[in-house]
């Protein structure tokens, strides 16, 4: 089972790569530009591109994110062993 769920992170992973970096790196700039450098120009360009407004993807953008993020943690935490069941061997 814990193969599986390696198998299936890794595949997430790959497909989320791009996704993730840019939401991250938009949402990154836009706080940069907006709030520090007072940009307000700059700063609406980068949300419009962190949400993938720019494409009109607003409404989808967001769940896939959210959906594939969900998706990493079940895998992640499963290969970690936490929610596994202890055998009685100590009896």
């Amino acid at each position: 089972m814990k193969r599986a769920f390696r198998k299936y992170h890794r595949q997430i992973a790959i497909i989320l790569c791009l996704p993730l970096f840019l939401t991250v790196f938009t949402g990154l700039g836009f706080t940069i530009a907006h709030e520090w450098l007072h940009q307000d120009e700059l700063g609406e360009f980068l949300l419009q591109i962190h949400t993938l407004e720019i494409i009109h993807l607003e409404k989808i953008y967001p769940v896939l994110n959210a959906l594939g993020l969900i998706g990493l943690l079940i895998t992640g935490l499963s290969m970690t062993g936490l929610f596994r069941q202890r055998s009685d061997s100590h009896n």
